[in-house]
């Protein structure tokens, strides 16, 4: 199999999910632990707050770039970035990675159309809610997507993924907070909803709404594994 480079810590709290959920999910599928090695180079997180806050986009992907030369010289072959937010540059970096990458937006998009949905919610960072990557892929699979009306509803469900969720802490009013808002799409039209943010899934269960929930961590870390045995 090949060897999984994860460019992580954004944040350290969901890149431990990536790590499990291939780990894991190849002992099930297999009864033994031969899992891909794997390489985690994880980041100084602030550093790319801080570059997105200010809109230099540029150098977060000239960043990018320069950690998957890392992984590839470390051994990696295939590669993935852990977090929707940085696939905001995901088509100007993966051209220029040493190793192929898996798209969270591609493999995500595809368990949406694979399940039958025409209409889908999708709430996240609100550079990945008020961006336009994921809006794109998901209309060429003829899929529409709907995200939280106001900025003061989508701040908020950025607010909780950056304050609370990447710090590992789980908070009750925060929990109800984006149930309600996801309850909003629903009720606009949405038949499912993509979890667009890898630690999102900390908070929000499947229980909790009436639709199916897309964790785009687990879609993500599935397709990776799956790209490695190839």
């Amino acid at each position: 199999m090949k060897r999984i480079g994860i460019l992580g810590g954004l944040s350290a709290e969901s890149t431990v999910d990536y790590y499990l959920t291939v780990t894991r999910e190849y002992a099930q599928q297999y009864g033994n632990v031969a899992y891909p090695e794997i390489l985690i180079y994880s980041v100084n997180f602030q550093q790319f707050l801080d570059w997105q806050n200010a809109g230099q986009w540029d150098l977060t992907a000239e960043r990018i770039v320069e950690i998957f030369h890392v992984l590839a010289r470390a051994g990696a072959q295939v590669g993935l970035i852990a977090t929707n937010t940085l696939h905001y540059v995901f088509e100007q970096v993966a051209p220029r990675s040493p190793i192929p990458l898996v798209s969270i937006v591609e493999a995500t998009t595809a368990a949406v159309r694979q399940a039958g949905i025409t209409t889908v919610g999708l709430i996240g960072t609100h550079f990945t809610t008020e961006g336009s990557f994921y809006q794109r892929a998901l209309a060429r699979a003829g899929i529409t997507t709907l995200v939280p009306d106001t900025s003061a509803e989508r701040q908020r469900v950025h607010e909780i993924i950056v304050n609370e969720l990447a710090r590992g802490e789980i908070k009750e009013g925060s929990r109800r907070a984006v149930i309600d808002i996801a309850t909003g799409l629903i009720t606009q039209g949405a038949q499912g909803l993509i979890l667009g943010c890898t630690e999102l899934p900390l908070l929000v269960k499947s229980q909790d709404l009436a639709v199916p929930m897309f964790d785009t961590a687990k879609i993500h870390a599935l397709a990776v594994l799956s790209a490695a045995q190839q």
